[in-house]
């Protein structure tokens, strides 16, 4: 009898436990807690299981008693009990880290302008920082449910003693991905690339999308992924288009007649980027940058914008408003290849003293052609 009350007792607390863990979920989703603390609705988000199964699991075990399961079944039963506490920790802390974390990083992910640099560096930083400290929590959890076993405990002489060896195997086999780690890390604190930055990688434009510690991910232009390992960003050059400000100059090019009004051209262009709503109001200029070997005279259009889509879109709208103003008030201007005529070949010397038709003297050959044989007309 003092045993199923006992169970009954244990069942009650857990439940208590649950029901406990739900009025704290429905608080901290109030609006009142919520409006005023942000970090509440991250708490409750990424806690809600964890947090279920911890408290289950720790009621459990603070209530149960030896013997209450039977001496057959006890040392399963509080073998499970402490490799559920273990992880069920585990679990909850990693999540609570990431529900803080994702709190800094919604308010860096607002930061526009000046800021935004230095918000991008830190947003890498805690992304990583946070994966390796979960990372560690998850071997160090492991560690602990596997030396809660009596066996595994009474080998772990041996394996100390053969760590040296062990971690010599492991290093060498493990060489690449201990190298894609070293090289996260650096990359995160290094300031090489960040979250968010313009790269050419390979000939190919993107943005980092995801930066792990063992592969970056970056999203091409035109919605392709291109996946490459940490290690490539630091054995590899590539361009970061956003290192120290994402400002980025563009330029177009024209090739057109020597009969091009340059003085003209570049008031229009100034006019079109001064009405331009993608122009940051700062660099431009028209230039004759060469005379090409066909005839053509080279113009390089510079502009400046805020970051690089803005500028692939500002040199589109220039280049289609420059073409139709040309085409439009001076199509004399347009390219074209000139042809001339060579001059067209006269008749042959006569030398002195001789006729050019057989038999009639001082008669020339006409149109250039051959003369008849045979003797002319008297």
């Amino acid at each position: 009898m003092s045993s199923a009350v006992n169970w009954i007792v244990l069942v009650v607390v857990v439940l208590a436990a649950l029901v406990a863990v739900e009025l704290l979920r429905r608080v901290l989703r109030s609006r009142r807690v919520n409006g005023r603390f942000s970090l509440a609705g991250p708490v409750v988000e990424r806690c809600t299981w964890p947090g279920f199964a911890t408290a289950a699991v720790v009621a459990f075990n603070t209530v149960y008693a030896p013997g209450m399961s039977g001496r057959s079944f006890e040392f399963a039963v509080q073998q499970t009990v402490t490799v559920l506490l273990i992880a069920c920790v585990a679990w909850l802390v990693i999540q609570a880290a990431y529900a803080v974390t994702d709190v800094v990083l919604a308010r860096l992910n607002g930061v526009e302008g000046i800021g935004n640099r230095r918000a991008r560096r830190i947003r890498t930083q805690i992304t990583l920082v946070r994966r390796v400290a979960a990372a560690v929590i998850i071997v160090v959890s492991a560690g602990a449910m596997l030396f809660s076993f009596p066996a595994v405990r009474a080998l772990g002489a041996g394996l100390l003693a053969s760590a040296g060896i062990a971690g010599v195997v492991a290093g060498i086999a493990a060489q690449s991905t201990l190298s894609n780690l070293i090289a996260g890390l650096q990359l995160a604190f290094s300031d090489a690339i960040r979250l968010d930055d313009a790269v050419v990688v390979d000939g190919e434009w993107g943005r980092i999308e995801e930066l792990t510690l063992t592969y970056v991910v970056v999203r091409l232009w035109d919605e392709r992924r291109l996946i490459l390992p940490v290690s490539y960003f630091t054995s590899t050059p590539f361009e970061n288009w956003t290192r120290y400000e994402s400002r980025v100059v563009g330029h177009v090019m024209f090739y057109v007649d020597w009969t091009v009004p340059v003085d003209e051209l570049r008031a229009e262009l100034y006019r079109c980027l001064r009405e331009h709503p993608l122009w940051d109001q700062k660099d431009w200029t028209l230039q004759v940058t060469d005379v090409q070997a066909n005839g053509l005279v080279e113009l390089r259009a510079l502009m400046s914008a805020s970051d690089a889509p803005s500028v692939w879109d500002l040199k589109c709208d220039v280049r289609e408003h420059l073409v139709a103003y040309i085409r439009e008030n001076h199509p004399q201007a347009m390219p074209r290849l000139r042809v001339e005529d060579a001059p067209a070949a006269g008749p042959a010397p006569r030398k002195a003293g001789t006729s050019m038709r057989p038999g009639v003297p001082g008669q020339a050959v006409q149109d250039g052609r051959e003369p008849r044989s045979g003797i002319g007309r008297a």
